[in-house]
């Protein structure tokens, strides 16, 4: 991969922390994989996982982990998009374009969902 190709998968994609969510595992947002996010137990490119829709009324829309995985974290995966949906549909629409300050602001205004 040259360092062009690599610049481009930096800016277009991050891997979140519980810390940066609330949510035990990784949440990761792309302007590449459609309007969604991934959820993985694990950061890992070959790791299982599922997806939810960034939308009005965000849902699973695919899964590759077990269903007491998707049963026990989608809940907390969908009401993080609900609660970050307008950040996340701007990212997702023009993060391609942003610039690494404009990447970290993004980061820095998602909330994370309240433990409960």
């Amino acid at each position: 991969m040259d360092d062009a190709s690599l610049l481009d998968e930096v800016f277009e994609m991050a891997n979140l922390s519980e810390a940066k969510t609330g949510i035990p595992g990784v949440v990761c947002i792309s302007t590449r994989q459609g309007a969604r996010v991934k959820y993985f137990e694990r950061a890992g490119r070959d790791q299982p996982s599922f997806s939810v829709s960034i939308d009005e009324a965000p849902e699973v829309v695919v899964s590759s982990l077990p269903e007491r995985v998707v049963a026990l974290r989608a809940p907390q995966v969908v009401a993080w998009v609900r609660l970050n949906n307008a950040a996340l549909a701007e990212f997702w629409n023009e993060g391609d374009s942003w610039l690494d300050e404009e990447v970290t602001a993004f980061k820095k205004r998602l909330k994370k969902v309240p433990r409960r």
